[in-house]
């Protein structure tokens, strides 16, 4: 039997109870991992007590802070299932979000506001707690509820195969699709985690990277406090911030997209002392050659990459130190107890698991293993078509080349991942259609040395007047889209090319517009 994420969040304070658990940086606050139990279980009274119980949901709309940590393990403790938001979302796809998921208790903070502001009243039934010290009136002080809650151990009965979390991700609609995760499968991650970063309890690891995403989440995050490690939290990443505390917080490992490494790089490394680090992992991209040794020579860091995706929990391969040059581009082979196949992408329906590509040959990367979802929240039949015979299809393309590693070449719904983060066109599509200057529209991904791609909108125009500067204030303006989803290049052009059931030949408008390799 597997214990609960609650259950080894417990084990580690009984291993390590005096030792250093938990960093906030910004505000300037340490525990002790039994300190920090202490807190978890004051979090996880104070929350059953406004009337949550197991299976409930909890939104949190958060950067990456103190009391995201705590509430993410009371949570576990009390079988309460955990919905992270990404903190870069407007009102209005927050608000999707919340209308799918139901969640009972919204918790947030003072930098996210003036979003919540706007959802107070279109969901009455939510109880809205902040981590503000100036709390509206709509809302509820979590500090408060806190302070008078007790610190005694919940003693919620949970089961590894248990509901722990529901992200949302977007599907190839734009849609985004609340994934289901067990306690058993973060578990499993965890362990693959560990593993591949050699983790040691006396490692101090940095959380730069956002919180809300399942890649610093399971990766980072959680294999950290499974094997007794401390966690430093920066709010947000900035490069000066995450240099100076490296040096001053002694970091020995830490995650991060490949933009944000760059982003470190572009600093004065010299003026900081870095002499800890000895394990970085990357992830969302793969990572030039130039970049990995430039890191290595200045910083004297092994990186290890992961190539995953949410409904995976997330990684499904690592490429680890040794093969960063040698098999530079490819995403590695798959972790422990996972399998990988590339077949033959379905014409009417999902791929068949059994139809496997030769060597070299492109197509649909398919994936099995313990940390696969449980499915997608109240959609079953995407659930289904998902993970088609017992394999989870994840629409990305890519080919094996003759030693088994894994080289992901495209995908087949045209996502776009800029600076690790993952972009669909069509939720960038329906906003700009929604501007009455817009006839035709079609959102890109280009490439960008900076944030690995860049999102390139090309427009037909209804209106001859219309500019560049307003479809950027547009999107700007608009409920519906985060900022780091808006256009950073508009090009206008007469018509756009049409295969004959009328769909947009996307492919033509790349290799004319955005210099990206023929499809």
């Amino acid at each position: 039997m597997y214990p609960t994420i609650g259950k080894l969040f417990d084990q580690t304070v009984k291993k390590y109870p005096k030792k250093e658990a938990l960093v906030d940086v910004s505000q300037g606050k340490r525990w002790s991992y039994e300190e920090w139990n202490q807190y978890v279980n004051r979090v996880a009274q104070a929350i059953m007590s406004s009337g949550v119980r197991k299976g409930d949901i909890v939104s949190v709309f958060m950067y990456n802070t103190s009391e995201f940590a705590t509430v993410y393990f009371a949570c576990a403790k009390i079988g309460a299932v955990l919905n992270p938001i990404n903190f870069r979302l407007k009102s209005g796809e927050v608000s999707y979000i919340l209308n799918d998921s139901n969640p009972v208790l919204f918790i947030y903070e003072k930098a996210l506001e003036d979003e919540v502001k706007l959802l107070f009243d279109e969901f009455p039934l939510v109880s809205f707690w902040s981590t503000s010290e100036d709390v509206p009136d709509q809302a509820i002080s979590f500090h408060d509820r806190v302070k008078s809650a007790g610190a005694v151990e919940p003693g919620v009965e949970l089961d590894e195969n248990d509901l722990y979390a529901i992200m949302y991700t977007s599907g190839t609609t734009g849609k985004p699709k609340g994934v289901m995760h067990r306690h058993r499968d973060m578990i499993e991650q965890s362990l693959t985690c560990m593993q591949a970063l050699q983790l040691r309890p006396s490692d101090r690891g940095l959380t730069a990277a956002p919180m809300f995403h399942c890649a610093e989440l399971h990766c980072a995050f959680l294999p950290r406090v499974h094997n007794g490690c401390t966690t430093v939290i920066l709010h947000h990443f900035d490069a000066k911030k995450v240099l100076e505390t490296i040096e001053r917080e002694r970091i020995t490992v830490m995650f991060g997209a490949p933009t944000m490494w760059n982003m470190m790089l572009q600093e004065n490394l010299s003026d900081y002392n870095l002499s800890t680090m000895r394990f970085g992992l990357y992830g969302g991209a793969s990572m030039a050659p130039v970049l990995v040794r430039a890191l290595g020579e200045k910083i004297g860091i092994h990186l290890v990459q992961a190539y995953g995706m949410t409904e995976m929990g997330p990684a499904i391969s690592f490429l680890f130190e040794d093969e960063q040059e040698t098999k530079a581009g490819s995403a590695g082979k798959a972790c422990f107890n996972h399998e990988m196949r590339v077949v033959r992408p379905g014409s009417t329906g999902p791929s068949d698991p059994d139809d496997i590509l030769p060597p070299g040959e492109p197509g649909e990367i398919i994936v099995r293993g313990p940390g696969v979802m449980k499915g997608y929240y109240r959609r079953v039949d995407a659930t289904e078509r998902a993970l088609y015979k017992g394999w989870y299809h994840s629409g990305d393309i890519g080919y094996m080349d003759e030693d088994g590693y894994l080289f992901v070449s495209d995908r087949m719904d045209d996502m776009i991942v800029s600076g690790g983060e993952n972009i669909y066109p069509r939720e960038v599509e329906d906003v700009l259609y929604e501007h009455e200057g817009v006839l035709d529209v079609a959102v890109l991904g280009a490439p960008d040395d900076k944030w690995g791609e860049q999102v390139t909108a090309i427009v037909v125009k209804k209106d001859e007047n219309l500019t560049e500067l307003e479809l950027d204030e547009f999107c700007r303006n608009s409920r519906k889209l985060a900022d780091y989803k808006r256009p950073r290049k508009f090009i206008f052009v007469p018509e756009m090319p049409r295969n004959a059931s009328g769909k947009i030949q996307k492919y033509l408008l790349r290799n004319t517009y955005t210099e990206l390799p023929a499809q």
